[in-house]
Parts: structure tokens; sequence; C-alpha cells
């Protein structure tokens, strides 16, 4: 990176600022640290020769859901397109304060993704969401936000958002996840909020906190990449898109007793109704009892910590058609159309150590 950095306390005059067919650096003043030292956003702003969509894409609203902020770097370092229309706004570490602490939250114990659109004269947290929101959401066309799992789980890449809503539903599609999960988000998350605002915006959701995890990053830069190529921004055409399945429901299995857990499902898996998902034994091998799958379904998330209290969420199931999972063969589908589908199934499943129960499964 050969260009300065430059701080600002607001991204007015931006046509002035980052004229047709340049690239530039910022720094937004958004807050202040406890002993006095200016906080700011590191911003990328890239303007393509021609006029277009404003999209921006975001990582690590979550200070600690850092695969987003990897595969950001990426894109600024090593970008697999030429933008010839419109302008990108990357930004790779909303959340800096979290980032720093290594955690979700920001000083306040806040959470930054349930505090949009912000007030100006409220909270850490909301001061920070509405300083977002005035100076980024509210000059772009489409947004794009980049998370991981919560502390001690991970996800199976998917793609999340209001797929009511066509525009929101051809860029999760146009992402290339083979898993969509139909949400308008929780109140005051950014993408929910986004969407009120006229800002069509979709999530991607995969891997674990404190990682960047290579096929995860491999997932974030090609999905973002086929959005810009479907909204007509860049020099690349558009992708071949795997089978693609829209989930309107999901759920938790829970444990039941405390104890420690041997997992018979990993992320990506199709499971069938009544499969066993895990056994939860205790500490001395004894077995309590077997989590099974109520639905037809896919293992969207999971548990990657063994040791479970009763309620722990365990595995998380998005459900699908019982057509869908009786034609499937495999639980780990494999397409050669979607090569970074099979790499991701592959790579999460090393996070947990997956052993087999043999149980019958009517059809």
């Amino acid at each position: 990176m050969s260009e300065p950095i430059t701080s600002v306390a607001s991204l007015d005059n931006l046509e002035e600022r980052v004229p047709a067919g340049t690239e530039r650096f910022f720094r937004l003043t958004v807050s202040e640290s406890y002993n006095g030292v200016m906080v700011r956003l590191p911003i990328v702003i890239r303007r393509a020769p021609n006029p277009g969509p404003t999209v921006c894409v975001t990582a690590a609203i979550h200070g600690n859901e850092i695969n987003g902020t990897g595969a950001i770097r990426q894109l600024i370092r090593e970008s697999p397109f030429e933008l010839t229309s419109g302008m990108l706004i990357m930004i790779p570490i909303v959340n800096v304060q979290g980032f720093e602490a290594y955690s979700r939250y920001l000083p306040d114990r806040r959470d930054l993704n349930r505090s949009f659109p912000g007030s100006a004269s409220g909270s850490m947290a909301s001061r920070l969401a509405n300083k977002l929101f005035t100076e980024v959401v509210q000059r772009c066309d489409y947004g794009i936000d980049l998370h991981t799992a919560s502390v001690r789980r991970t996800n199976f890449p998917n793609v999340r958002g209001d797929f009511s809503v066509p525009a929101i539903r051809d860029m999760g599609k146009a992402f290339g996840c083979q898993w969509m999960l139909n949400s308008r988000g929780p109140l005051g998350s950014f993408r929910r909020e986004a969407m009120r605002a006229g800002v069509p915006t979709i999530i991607l959701e995969a891997g674990e906190v404190c990682k960047v995890e290579p096929s995860v990053l491999a997932v974030a830069v090609h999905g973002v990449s086929n959005v810009l190529s479907h909204l007509g921004m860049t020099d690349q055409p558009g992708a071949e898109l795997p089978p693609q399945q829209i989930i309107n429901k999901t759920l938790w299995v829970r444990a039941e007793r405390g104890g420690f857990l041997e997992f018979h499902v990993s992320p990506g898996e199709v499971v069938r109704k009544d499969q066993p998902l895990a056994t939860n034994n205790s500490l001395f091998g004894a077995e309590h009892n077997v989590l099974v799958s109520p639905i037809d379904a896919v293992v969207i998330g999971m548990t990657t910590l063994p040791a479970a209290t009763p309620g722990e969420p365990v595995i998380h199931l998005g459900q699908i058609p019982t057509e869908l999972a009786k034609s499937i063969t495999s639980p780990k589908i494999e397409s050669e159309s979607d090569p970074l589908h099979d790499q991701a199934m592959e790579d999460l499943a090393t996070n947990i150590m997956v052993t087999s129960r043999e149980e019958d499964v009517e059809d």
C-alpha cells in the first residue's frame, strides 16, 4: 500500500476525496477511549471509472469475529476483480475497541449489532452505530456484512437476509452459498436496520471467532466478488451457482444432562429426523442420553466445546424439505460446481471430534 491514510471526522464530499478510477484510505473518527485517544475506523474506498451502485462490505461488528477481517484485507491487497462501475467501501474492523480486547462487545458491554441505527447522543454503542449509519450506510445502495459464530461455536458458511425482499434474495443467491437462511435479523441488527433504511443487506455467517480460516476466507472473497458481478460492478462474469436451498426455520438441539459430548455430525452435514447427533456421557464414560434430530435438516452450526450443562445449545439445525433429505445419499454433499463448499466441510470438521453411532433412520 503506497497511498497515504487520511484521518477524517466525516466522509462528506467523497466524489472529490476519491476521484473516479482511484482508491483512498481513511481513518474515520467515531469515538474516544478512556485515556482520550481517538477511536478511528479503517476504511478503504475504491471508486471505479464509471458510475454505478455503492456497496459497503463490513466485518468485525463483533470485535472477535475476524474471518471477515481477513477476507476484506485480501480484497484490498489481492483483489480478484477489477472494479469497473460504482464505488466499493470496505471496513475490515467496525468494532475497533472490541477487536483490540478480543471481545464481541464494546467496552460498555453492549452488543453493537443490537444498537443500530443508533443515536448521536446515546450510549457508546449507540453513538458508534449512529456514526456508521450516517457516514457509511446512508451513502450506500447495498451492504454485505461478514460474521462468524459466537465464542465456542462454529458455523457452516451460510448467507442470511430477508429473502421476501427481491433485491436481498437476488444478492443472497448471487453470493453463492448452498444454504440461505431467511431471517430479517434481530432488532437493532445492522442488516435489519439497513434494510429498513432502504439499503438491501445480507450477511455471511461462517467459522469461529478469533480465527482467519482459509476456507471461510475463500468463501467470503468469492461471495463478495459474485455479488459485485451480479450488480454489474466488475469485469468478472457471473460464477456458476451451486444448488441452493432457502431455510425458513431453524432450531437448537440442547443438552438435557450435564456431561461430556461425543459428536456424531459435523458442520454442513444433512441429517434425517431421529438421527443421532451427539451422545452425552459422564466423565467416567457412562452414557446419559443421545441427542437426536427432531427434523430433517442441515447442521448450520454447533458447539465446539464437548462439555455441556442442561440447556446448553449443542447443534443448530436448519430445516429442509423431507424430499430433499431423502434425495441426498451422503450426509456430506459434494458438488463439482461448489468446491469451496466441499473444502469448508472438510476443514470445519477438523475442529471437533466426530464418532459414528449406528442407528436406523426410517425413510
